[in-house]
């Protein structure tokens, strides 16, 4: 009786299942939510990077250009179909359709998401035109291979302006890239307002462009 009393006395605690991380589309599904739930410029100040980027249809910085935007009092709807991650998991690229606040469809959203101190933060918010029907299901997570070494930066960065352009120049260009190389995208907007944006993934072997997104500027 004792040495059973002991050996129950002594018996590992079965551990509660642990919660599993968050992912870009669960951060991605959480911010759609939180847009009905608390607003939707309140989700995107919420959920945005320090050094988030918008368009308008150049480049601006988030926190500048949503500091001031009131809540409409209905909110647009999205959710993610793709989502490419690095090998590291620690950056990912969203996409998929975007719903006007009646529900009809109003085009695709692409969204960079980094995971920070503070958790996911999206920073950069872009999107176009719907080119075909909404894809359904559950979003497909495309992740970066891990073999091999990436050698460098996926994309050549665009070339440092001189003083005088960084105050004229007309066409904004922006890059990024996760630690380990092994994701990257780059983004530039003309003069008139269209814009591109490019997103590669390392392989094993070498980078493939897995996104490209042409956005025409917007109608006069």
């Amino acid at each position: 009786m004792i040495l059973a009393a002991l050996m129950l006395a002594i018996a590992p605690v079965a551990a509660k299942p642990s919660k599993p991380a968050m992912t870009a589309v669960d951060a991605e599904i959480a911010f759609a939510r939180d847009a009905k739930r608390i607003g939707q410029w309140s989700a995107f100040r919420k959920w945005s990077d320090r050094d988030a980027v918008m368009f308008t249809p150049q480049a601006v910085w988030a926190k500048t250009f949503l500091k001031p935007l009131k809540d409409p009092p209905n909110t647009i709807n999205w959710r993610p179909a793709h989502s490419f991650v690095s090998c590291d998991g620690r950056i990912a690229v969203n996409t998929g359709p975007w719903f006007k606040q009646d529900g009809k469809p109003g085009g695709y959203f692409t969204t960079v998401w980094q995971r920070t101190p503070a958790g996911w933060r999206w920073a950069y918010d872009g999107g176009g035109p719907s080119s075909g029907p909404a894809p359904a299901g559950k979003p497909l997570v495309h992740r970066a291979s891990c073999r091999g070494k990436a050698p460098g930066a996926p994309i050549i960065p665009p070339p440092p302006l001189s003083p005088k352009k960084a105050r004229t120049t007309p066409e904004d260009t922006g890059r990024g890239q996760s630690a380990d190389k092994t994701l990257g995208w780059d983004w530039k907007v003309e003069k008139g307002g269209a814009r591109r944006f490019r997103v590669y993934q390392w392989n094993g072997t070498g980078y493939a462009e897995v996104l490209h997104n042409d956005v025409p500027a917007p109608k006069q």
